[in-house]
């Protein structure tokens, strides 16, 4: 794995990634401690490109943690992140592995995009800027066609009437699928869901989520999910992993893993959330 040379592919032209099963996401003996907690202990996990993965589990157990790690808003204790090839937070020089600088970080993370529990909109900006200032200002994007993407984006999302309201015109779901669009706009290879119906109303849960299916079917866009929403992690999923005191207990298809779970701490969780 070569880490040393930023990525040479066309950010843009990543937006539709070729689902060939390579292995896109990869964490290595990844370790990653708040004080004398250990949150991941040694952890190896893989992602294939424009597969949908899912982690559950109790709170407390690093799924959110992991996400984190992707948008380097944390970096690992000890172990390795790479993606699409690249390591994340560390490079190649002189042969040896050493912590990336920032340009190299920047450039591996343009290919990740996220959506958070909380909206994170930019209050004093109308939803249309909102979708377009990253394209903008990270990717150089002309602003012509970033308006162009943003207006797509937001009628993809149902929202196309809304594009000079401000966030606080909206409401919790509204802002959601903004910020859902706002991440699609930067045209992630991996897109990365962390509890995002977690802060709405129950009735505005439904209109995210379906927001969230037709892109899981109908783009390759890789999707790695934390949610408690279990229907929704059937639906999506090509793959559940278990999560449990900072370790993957059990893997396997939404099938395996919600009908016919083998390990005994899954039933348990399982019972308690379904």
């Amino acid at each position: 794995m070569s880490a040393d040379a930023t990525p040479s592919k066309n950010t843009q032209e990543q937006a539709n990634p070729k689902v060939d099963g390579s292995e896109l996401i990869r964490f290595d003996k990844v370790v990653k401690r708040f004080g004398g907690n250990t949150v991941l202990d040694e952890l190896d996990f893989s992602v294939a490109s424009g597969k949908h993965v899912t982690l559950i589990g109790p709170s407390g157990s690093g799924k959110t943690t992991i996400l984190r790690l992707l948008m380097t808003l944390l970096k690992p204790d000890q172990g390795t992140i790479s993606v699409n090839g690249d390591y994340l937070t560390h490079e190649e020089k002189n042969g040896k592995l050493v912590p990336a600088g920032e340009k190299h970080i920047r450039e591996v993370r343009k290919n990740i995009g996220m959506v958070f529990q909380q909206f994170n909109l930019f209050p004093n900006m109308k939803v249309l800027r909102n979708i377009m200032e990253a394209p903008v200002t990270v990717l150089g994007l002309p602003k012509d066609e970033a308006e162009q993407r943003a207006r797509e984006l937001l009628d993809m999302v149902g929202l196309a009437d809304r594009c000079d309201a401000y966030p606080t015109q909206l409401s919790g779901g509204q802002q959601q699928r903004v910020a859902i669009a706002r991440a699609l706009a930067m045209r992630p290879q991996v897109l990365l869901l962390d509890e995002v119906t977690s802060a709405l109303d129950p009735e505005l849960v439904a209109g995210v989520l379906d927001v969230l299916r037709d892109i899981a079917h109908t783009t390759d866009i890789t999707m790695l999910c934390v949610t408690h929403e279990m229907n929704f992690a059937r639906d999506i999923s090509d793959q559940v992993l278990m999560f449990d005191s900072g370790r993957v207990i059990e893997s396997g298809s939404p099938e395996k893993i919600f009908s016919d779970p083998e390990h005994e701490r899954t039933r348990e969780f399982l019972s308690a959330v379904l």
